[in-house]
């Protein structure tokens, strides 16, 4: 018999109603080369709360059941179903990656090896108490590893080392990064600084200035300062940053990157053109804080592209080879430059609390939640 437990499902009804709710569910018997992890950490990642919330205006939630079982909704607007029309009436379970103890192993010996181990974990579906998954969706963690630390080893880590390989396998020598006080952020920081990759970040307020500061970062430009752009043309002009990577996504910060970069290229430059630096300038927009449309000022010569990034095509495009190496060195430095940093630690049933929602939907810096499903079981 499988290991019962909870799991968050989100569900968008035909009407405009998002409906959020714990469901019960059974964890299936491992097959032979499968184990049942009893997860004990996941954490709330912007990408987990496009499929938490969809596009619900979450000003109008509201709470009901009972405390250890609470059901949220809230309403999405009609001009905005559209975009959501394939997950229409599906109960969806929630959460990318996350990390817990193996409790139950099938016959293999890969799965006999990671029995009663403290594993990270893939594959969907972790805001659940237990989970039934291969071993190859498994990272064993170090010894005295504790499942906290190693929660947030795929999204970000890999996300950060996808960023710098992005950056030397399309021939730029230093990049830039937006909303740079994230947690993958400081992760970016300290990575590019163990690899000496000059790193140019964009924050917006002068306490995330100071926070990355502290941890080593050399170039932070503050976009809400009166001398933004001058900052950041000299950054650029001192790395030679000719990539960025984008978190904002709307407004004119990408078109403002692009613009910052070819003033930065052409200032050297022996004689004028005009088709601008010939220098090909890269933005890669990979996240939506900004969900207005994306403005660009076309003052950055012709020399530029802009367009996405996602983690799994990266991974994808790089191959198996490329990804072990990459997960291998995220589990070795998964308590120093890899390390992630939470709010609050939250049970299932709290992820649920409408005060918890108000803070962690925000997606502000240093407000990550992490959940633990083990708490309350």
């Amino acid at each position: 018999m499988g290991h019962q437990g909870r799991q968050i499902r989100s569900q968008i009804d035909s009407n405009g109603r998002l409906t959020l709710s714990l469901v019960r569910i059974e964890a299936p018997d491992p097959a032979p080369d499968e184990v049942v992890v009893r997860i004990e950490a996941s954490p709330l990642n912007p990408s987990d709360l496009g499929l938490l919330f969809g596009p619900a205006d979450l000003r109008t939630a509201k709470v009901s059941g009972t405390p250890d079982a609470p059901v949220v909704t809230a309403e999405v607007p009609r001009e905005l179903l559209r975009g959501v029309a394939g997950r229409l009436g599906q109960s969806l379970p929630v959460g990318n990656e996350g990390a817990g103890v193996v409790v139950a192993a099938g016959d293999s010996d890969a799965a006999r090896a990671l029995l009663g181990r403290a594993v990270s974990v893939i594959g969907g579906a972790m805001y659940s108490q237990y989970r039934t998954l291969k071993t190859g969706q498994c990272q064993l963690l170090p010894e005295g590893t504790a499942p906290a630390a190693g929660a947030s080893w795929f999204v970000n880590p890999l996300t950060a080392l996808g960023m710098v390989e992005t950056m030397r396998r399309e021939g730029h020598h230093a990049l830039v990064h937006t909303a740079a006080a994230s947690n993958l952020g400081q992760m970016l920081v300290k990575l590019c600084l163990k690899d000496g990759v000059p790193l140019v970040n964009v924050v917006r307020k002068a306490e995330q200035e100071k926070l990355l500061r502290s941890i080593g970062a050399r170039h932070v430009v503050n976009s809400g300062s009166p001398g933004f752009r001058e900052d950041l043309v000299a950054s650029l002009a001192e790395t030679n940053a000719t990539i960025a990577f984008d978190a904002v996504g709307g407004g004119p910060l990408a078109g403002s990157l692009l613009a910052c970069m070819e003033i930065a290229q052409s200032a050297g430059a022996k004689e004028y053109s005009r088709y601008g630096s010939a220098t090909h300038k890269q933005v890669y927009i990979y996240g939506a804080l900004d969900r207005s449309p994306t403005v660009l000022d076309r003052s950055f010569g012709t020399a530029w592209g802009i367009g996405g990034w996602l983690l799994t095509y990266f991974l994808q495009k790089v191959g198996g080879e490329v990804v072990a190496k990459l997960r291998a060195r995220v589990v070795a430095e998964i308590e120093t430059t890899f390390a992630s940093h939470y709010a609050k630690e939250v049970s299932l049933a709290e992820a649920l609390d409408l005060a918890a929602i108000a803070v962690y939907s925000r997606q502000a810096s240093g407000a990550k939640y992490l959940i633990d499903p083990s708490r309350g079981a």
